[in-house]
This record gives structure tokens, C-alpha cells and sequence, in this order.
């Protein structure tokens, strides 16, 4: 018998994933959630263009996708007013967050994050062998004067800051990101995660240009345009930078029907719009429920809402295992204090009043 002789670092990691999809958690329950309210996807759906768009690719499924994602770029590249060369297309933010850790982080490098914020990037730092240095939440949102200092501090190679963020919901203005950048240590790149950004108000994305070497942008299409089953992303920066994707990224791993799709879906603007004043209905609603029973929510600029349980993480899972007992899968931040709070993400008025029915009901039962 052999054994297979796994990496050293792979052996020091734990067998684990980011997060515990639905799919997982109904499996277990052996019922499906009558609400699913958890994930941040976008409950609304895509386009009908985009669906259509994808229908239409079928027939062609046999083919691989453009390894160049040519016509998604340069459509792309107009949109933002930007040269293709300057975008890099992969299977989501996830997928891009991957490929810059590969790309940059070797064992022992060190990287600064906020405690408690997308875990994911941890996962792939860490899978390269990265040491992650953590920076508290400041009043529920991430300190990005304190990231800097961190990095300054143990010469970090990477620095994550999503804005808006996710678990929370809060933001900051673009121009307060523009001016930490003369804060942001030499050889330092910040990854700015604007997965949410289209919900977010006016003046939230950083007006940079795009050949600042310092910042490295991640788009989606899982969000505001409803295919995050789709997996679509996209990273906005430096020309050499972007270049350097070509040298470890899986150039067939972009879903030909996919990128049809998400062309579709850039173009139509008005189901994009459609879309945020649904989104911004539905935060009214899910802030209703929560005052209903006595709770409070965050100012949210994402799809998702963060109702403050007003008591401490054991009994915010108390709320959260109450409801998904009942049906209502909905999720909540990992770390104190923010997990005092669980966060809910908008979708159809039919789905949120599963979560007026049940939650007054889970919170009596707890007394």
C-alpha cells in the first residue's frame, strides 16, 4: 500500500470550507429552507436577457469558453472606460482571490485582514502558506486606518478591505480609500473587494486611476446581477499587473455559457436598476421585522441586512439555529462583537414574511 505524500503545508491545514452551504444544512435536516436568506445571493435573479442569453449558448456547450474571455473583457473595458488589458476575468471573486494569493503570498509572507471579515481570502492565504494578521472592526466597520498601520508594522504583502463590507453591510466613502492609500506601506497592494458596490450610494467606489500599481478592484456578477451560480468575476488594475493572472491562472475555468451571460446581463441596465430598488424595499422590510420584535438593525449599502440581536454571539445563534429549525436559513458574523447580529439577506416580500412569521415565535421561545 502507498501513501500519497501530501505537501507539508497541506498537511498542516485543516480539511474545511469557508462557509456550510444551504445545500449542506438541508441534507442534515432532511427538509429544504422555505426561506433562503443567508447567502447574500441576489433572491430577484439575473436578467431575462442573461437567461436567455444562456439558453441560447447551450448548443454550443460542447465548446470550451474563450480562454481570453475576449468579448466579456472588452465589453467590460467600455463600460469602465478602462483598456481590456487592464481587466482580468476568473470564476468569481473567490476564484480571483485564489489566483492573486498563488500569484503573490509564498510561506511566511505576511497579510492583514480584519477579524471577522470574508473568510474565504483567509482560506486562500492560508493555503499558500501566508500569515494572516488580524485588525478588530471599529464601531461595525473595518478600521481601514488601522489595517494600514498593520501593515506597515509586520510589512505586510497584501492588505484585504471590502467595501462595503460583508458581514456587516457598512461602508466608507471612496474618497476616504483614496486617501489611506498614501498611508498603504511601499510594496504593499490593497485588495479592495467591491462585490457590493452597485447597492452602495454614490461616492462609495474609489475614483482611482487604473494604472495605480498600489490597489487591485474584484467585481462580480454573483451579486446586484443575480448569477453568483454562474461564477463570473472580474479584477480592475495595473496593466503588468494583470498580466502577471496569465502566468498561474486556469485559463479554461470560465463557463462559455456563463460569459455569454454576464455580457447580456452588463448591457442591461434597466433590470440592474430594477434590481437596487427591490434591494432597497426589501432592507426596509427586513429593518421592519426587526424593530417588530424589538431588535435593531446597521445601516446597510449591500443586498443583506444585519439585525442586532442586542445581546451577546451565543444569543444571536440561539435566533439564528431558532429560525433555520423553522425553515429560515439565514446566516451570522463569526467573531465578537459583530456576532451579536444576524444577517439577512433581501430578497421577495413571500420569503421575508416567513422571517416575520417565525422570528417573533423563535424569539418567545427563548424567553
Amino acid at each position: 500500500m502507498t501513501n500519497t505524500r501530501f505537501t507539508a503545508l497541506a498537511q498542516t491545514l485543516p480539511a474545511t470550507v469557508p462557509f456550510v452551504g444551504p445545500e449542506a444544512q438541508e441534507r442534515a435536516m432532511g427538509k429544504d429552507f422555505r426561506a433562503r436568506l443567508g447567502a447574500n445571493e441576489n433572491i430577484f435573479g439575473p436578467s431575462p436577457k442573461a437567461i436567455a442569453a444562456m439558453q441560447d449558448a447551450s448548443d454550443g456547450i460542447w465548446m470550451y469558453g474563450d480562454p481570453e474571455s475576449y468579448d466579456l473583457r472588452h465589453a467590460l473595458a467600455e463600460f469602465h472606460e478602462i483598456p481590456p488589458q487592464n481587466i482580468v476575468v476568473g470564476e468569481g471573486i473567490d476564484g480571483l482571490l485564489g489566483y492573486l494569493a498563488r500569484l503573490v503570498i509564498e510561506p511566511g509572507d505576511t497579510v492583514v485582514t480584519s477579524q471577522g471579515a470574508y473568510p474565504t481570502f483567509n482560506y486562500h492565504v492560508a493555503g499558500f502558506g501566508g500569515v494572516l494578521h488580524m485588525v478588530p472592526y471599529k464601531n461595525d466597520h473595518e478600521d481601514l486606518d488601522a489595517l494600514m498601520r498593520k501593515a506597515a508594522d509586520v510589512d505586510a504583502k497584501l492588505v484585504y478591505f471590502a467595501n462595503p463590507d460583508n458581514p456587516m453591510g457598512t461602508w466608507v466613502s471612496g474618497d476616504s480609500i483614496v486617501a489611506a492609500l498614501d498611508n498603504l506601506p511601499e510594496d504593499t497592494l490593497l485588495v479592495l473587494d467591491e462585490a457590493y458596490v452597485e447597492f452602495a450610494p454614490e461616492g462609495t467606489a474609489a475614483e482611482v486611476d487604473i494604472e495605480d500599481p498600489r490597489l487591485i478592484r474584484m467585481r462580480t456578477f454573483s451579486k446586484a446581477y443575480g448569477m453568483a451560480g454562474a461564477r463570473v468575476g472580474y479584477a480592475l488594475g495595473a496593466r503588468d499587473l494583470i498580466r502577471n493572472f496569465e502566468k498561474i491562472r486556469n485559463h479554461f475555468g470560465m463557463n462559455r455559457a456563463a460569459q455569454t451571460a454576464a455580457l447580456a446581463a452588463l448591457a442591461d441596465a434597466n433590470w440592474l436598476a430594477d434590481t437596487n430598488e427591490k434591494v432597497v424595499q426589501a432592507r426596509a422590510e427586513i429593518d421592519g421585522i426587526a424593530h417588530a420584535n424589538g431588535l435593531t438593525t446597521l445601516p446597510s449599502a449591500t443586498n443583506f441586512v444585519a439585525i442586532d440581536c442586542g445581546r451577546d454571539g451565543a444569543y444571536a445563534k440561539a435566533v439564528l439555529d431558532g429560525l433555520v429549525q423553522r425553515g429560515v436559513f439565514v446566516r451570522m458574523p463569526f467573531v465578537a462583537p459583530q456576532n451579536r447580529c444576524i444577517r439577512v439577506s433581501c430578497g421577495p416580500s413571500e420569503f421575508l414574511q416567513i422571517l416575520a412569521d417565525e422570528m417573533p415565535k423563535v424569539l418567545a421561545d427563548l424567553g
